[in-house]
């Protein structure tokens, strides 16, 4: 099982969605590292803890055509507490001192349970601005 920060690593693509335009961002690439780097500090000192919602994939699908996103595409299907996922989705806004990480699963979508990352003290000022300047 793995623990939820260390799979962003794992990941091949990291896709930006603003205002349901997406860039994606290869493993290797420029861009990649940067969106990795500036995630990692972020949660870095993060706290797990129990979400309190779910998603409904229809509803996410019509979110992520306003505002920023980003998300964490493994290739490949990892589980966390119990709950597996193939992507990783978070809406990104400044403000936000704790986010849902929406798990995506190919023959659900974005159905089910989320986890919540809560940034401890910190927002995600920087890390909005850098996929704002990318």
């Amino acid at each position: 099982m793995e623990e939820i920060y260390s799979v962003f690593d794992q990941s091949e693509v990291i896709s930006v969605y603003d205002g349901g335009v997406k860039t994606s961002y290869s493993s290797g690439s420029d861009g990649y590292g940067k969106i990795l780097n500036s995630w990692n500090d972020m949660i870095a000192g993060s706290h797990q803890m129990p979400a309190f919602g779910v998603s409904i994939n229809d509803l996410t699908v019509k979110e992520m055509q306003t505002g920023k996103w980003v998300e964490f595409e493994f290739g490949k299907k990892l589980t966390c507490c119990g709950m597996p996922f193939e992507k990783l989705l978070v809406a990104v806004n400044k403000d936000y001192y704790g986010f849902n990480l929406i798990r995506y699963e190919s023959e659900r979508g974005y159905d089910g349970r989320c986890f919540y990352l809560d940034l401890v003290g910190k927002n995600m000022g920087e890390f909005y601005d850098l996929l704002c300047n990318l």
